[in-house]
């Protein structure tokens, strides 16, 4: 049974490998200075000047995806029975994915054969991509919507999140530090360690001094918890950095081989609670 695979923008995938395999997403918005500005994978988005507002003090929030936003863009593969696997941002860092299953609800009081499968991906940003990615490959492949669904339940843990971040103010915004700790982490060049836990929440596990020391740890945690990496893709999102991000990849080269690393810029959603500087490597291993 052929099948619709949707997703949204926090997967910061380009979107132009998205049009290629027929994926499409639903985008978040951004407040900026008074401005709102739609997250479209790059397409429309000005990612240079909105990091530059970042850098002189600029402070994005976001907004969830609401309820009406979501029944529209399922309605029309609903209308056609399409059926629909929607990859979703995960709900430990956003409503969205409630705001999906309240449509999924709607719609299907008005079609009650309507086949929308909701998976909360419990991931951001590339790991998020990553799934959708592997999804794309299965599809390719052939494999049935439910295969597809089986492997999602058994693989949506075992993507591996190690982030790090350069600028302790969003962090602080975030709630995820406190304000002294902001500071004297500013101070002392402190670098959190970040993981996206079992519940799709940012958890910060530890610190370093220095950016050094961060990359480096933000590699040795991904090799030494990978498995099988000669079939593995692993994915590195950098916020403005693009030249750590190169060196996070050689740091991982140096130490494993694995199937391919793709580079991609942080979008801007994810960049708007991290801030510019952050870079995040995504890969596969053990449940988490």
């Amino acid at each position: 049974m052929t099948f619709k695979l949707m997703t949204d923008s926090c997967c910061d995938l380009p979107y132009t490998y998205l049009e290629a395999n027929d994926v499409d997403f639903i985008s978040m918005t951004i407040q900026i200075n008074g401005k709102e500005l739609v997250d479209d994978l790059g397409k429309t988005f000005d990612y240079d000047w909105f990091l530059q507002e970042i850098k002189i003090g600029g402070m994005p929030t976001t907004s969830q995806v609401n309820v009406g936003r979501y029944i529209e863009f399922f309605r029309p593969f609903v209308e056609k029975q399409i059926p629909i696997v929607y990859l979703a941002f995960s709900s430990g860092l956003s409503g969205s994915y409630q705001s999906a299953m309240q449509a999924v609800d709607i719609l299907k009081e008005e079609h009650p054969d309507a086949v929308i499968y909701v998976v909360d991906t419990k991931a951001a940003s590339l790991g998020e991509g990553l799934l959708v990615s592997e999804v794309i490959e299965l599809k390719a492949n052939g494999h049935s919507i439910d295969e597809i669904l089986l492997w999602l339940s058994d693989n949506t843990m075992t993507v591996h999140s190690w982030v790090t971040v350069d600028d302790l103010k969003h962090l602080e915004r975030g709630g995820r530090i406190s304000k002294a700790a902001a500071a004297i982490g500013g101070l002392m060049n402190v670098k959190p360690i970040i993981v996206v836990d079992d519940q799709g929440k940012l958890q910060n596990i530890g610190k370093v001094r220095g950016r050094s020391k961060a990359l480096k740890k933000l590699a040795d945690e991904t090799v030494q918890g990978m498995t099988e990496p000669l079939k593995q893709t692993v994915f590195i999102a950098y916020a403005g950095d693009l030249e750590s991000a190169e060196r996070v990849k050689a740091l991982i080269e140096e130490k494993i081989q694995v199937k391919e690393i793709r580079l991609h810029p942080l979008g801007p959603t994810i960049t708007s609670h991290t801030g510019n500087g952050c870079i995040a490597v995504f890969s596969r291993g053990k449940k988490r």
